[in-house]
């Protein structure tokens, strides 16, 4: 049992909860971290955690053990089904994405309320929230803004842009009709992700996977079919950076928050210019176009970029890597080293 002030990561085990978890254990060491997640952490990080729970969302008894254990003043709600699998599941979906973080927004308001300040409470909301209805209106629109189509085409875009709400809801209106005021609780911050690029992990599919999964193929020599056509440009930003922004907005004295949630972005080059640093970067990558349309219409649906710029006045968003270093310093030659002599 900890009554010091604590944090709690759901979804540990992924990449940004790895990255997470080492870079809050050596901000602020004397900061227990707790984590719950259905598959085991790394032994990596288990050694930088004071305790790691196996378990679900849904398991609102389970939520209930960590409640009376910790003082959790800080909740990175990472947990979710992502998108290629809740488009095969939807109710599933519905029940991790939007079941899953009601209960986390009622933990975190239960110990708002216990220990009397805000939890701060982090959640990774995504592109998919958006939704532009055919490529004419997305090449007008431009950068678009965190309150632009909202109209997304996907169950895991309908289920993050709902939470963002729920989020509101709490921090804002919660229990509005009761005799004392019981919002305020919950310190809801949230970011729209890009799609995300990372050195450390094998991409796993998802519909802005396709960035990634070129460099892979070409270090295998492997043939890549691209999902896509050439000119579809989406906006990516490098993991390091993703990371780097959830600590910003954590950090950031609520008083200079204008929004709950806020878009970030990086760079955003066309499928064609991912190929042509890719051809650049190996002997003759074998990389053919096969267009899969029911993926390519969902990444039709998503901004060509978006419009940062509360993010960068409200709380100094500045990533580190755009485009070209993002693949020629960061992401390749990682991707080779992980090949070299296989």
């Amino acid at each position: 049992m900890s009554r010091k002030p604590s944090v709690l990561i759901t979804g540990a085990s992924g990449e940004i909860g790895h990255a997470l978890i080492s870079r809050l254990a050596a901000g602020d060491p004397d900061r227990p971290i707790v984590t719950l997640d259905l598959n085991p952490l790394p032994p990596e990080s288990a050694a930088k955690v004071r305790q790691a729970v196996n378990g679900s969302i849904l398991d609102t008894a389970l939520l209930d053990g960590i409640l009376a254990q910790y003082e959790v003043d800080r909740v990175y709600h990472l947990a979710a089904l992502l998108s290629t699998r809740s488009e095969f599941s939807p109710a599933l979906a519905h029940k991790v994405n939007v079941e899953g973080t009601l209960n986390m927004l009622e933990f975190a308001q239960k110990q708002g309320e216990s220990h009397g300040r805000p939890v701060v409470f982090f959640y990774p909301s995504s592109i998919a929230a958006f939704g532009l209805p055919g490529l004419a209106v997305k090449a007008k629109a431009g950068k678009v803004g965190e309150d632009e189509y909202n109209v997304p085409t996907t169950m895991y875009g309908a289920n993050k842009l709902y939470c963002e709400h729920l989020g509101r809801y709490y921090a804002r209106h919660y229990k509005q009709l009761a005799a004392e005021t019981m919002s305020g609780k919950v310190d809801f911050r949230c970011i729209r992700f890009p799609g995300l690029i990372s050195a450390e992990t094998v991409p796993s599919g998802g519909t802005s996977d396709y960035a990634p999964e070129m460099i892979h193929a070409a270090a295998e020599g492997k043939r890549y079919e691209c999902f896509v056509r050439p000119d579809t440009r989406i906006p990516f930003m490098a993991m390091p950076d993703a990371v780097d922004a959830t600590v910003r907005l954590m950090e950031a004295p609520r008083a200079r928050l204008t929004r709950t949630v806020y878009n970030i972005g990086a760079f955003a080059p066309s499928a064609a210019e991912i190929a042509e640093v890719v051809h650049a970067a190996f002997p003759k990558p074998d990389i053919v176009t096969k267009v899969d349309e029911k993926r390519q219409g969902i990444v039709d649906s998503w901004p060509a970029d978006v419009n940062d710029s509360a993010a960068r006045e409200d709380w100094g968003h500045a990533p580190v890597y755009d485009f070209r270093s993002a693949f020629g310093e960061y992401l390749i030659p990682s991707v080779k080293k992980r090949y070299a002599g296989g």
